[in-house]
């Protein structure tokens, strides 16, 4: 399962109805774009400290998906379909959506938009 920023950030926080899809997963995987979007929200948080400490702990229970030139292919494919169909998406979320469709994984993410984006399995809590 590949978590976006919005799942990365409720399973920070306890929240009890993504704590199912963390039970059973197999794979746990963070993109390197949600990472960097979570760092810089915490980074202008009350809360840095206890976030960091969180964040500390649980980077070496996932996997950390970087981006590689089959991500950037999926990327360009996607974005001209989304623009193609008048349903853009904010652009860090294609890279999310490109890793997707490279590790072949579903997606945790609250965020409808993905549902836009073909070969997605979008998952929410």
């Amino acid at each position: 399962m590949i978590l976006d920023t919005n799942a990365l950030s409720a399973w920070a926080d306890g929240n009890p109805a993504c704590r199912p899809f963390f039970e059973q997963a197999r794979r746990i995987v963070v993109p390197v774009i949600v990472l960097g979007e979570y760092l810089y929200g915490i980074r202008q948080s009350r809360f840095r400290d206890r976030y960091d400490g969180w964040l500390a702990s649980v980077m070496p229970l996932v996997e950390l998906a970087s981006v590689t030139p089959v991500t950037a292919d999926h990327y360009a494919s996607l974005r001209l379909h989304l623009k193609s169909h008048g349903t853009p998406i904010p652009a860090n979320d294609v890279w999310i959506a490109a890793l997707v469709r490279e590790l072949r994984l579903p997606l945790l993410s609250n965020d409808q938009h993905f549902d836009q984006c073909p070969d997605l399995q979008r998952l929410t809590f």
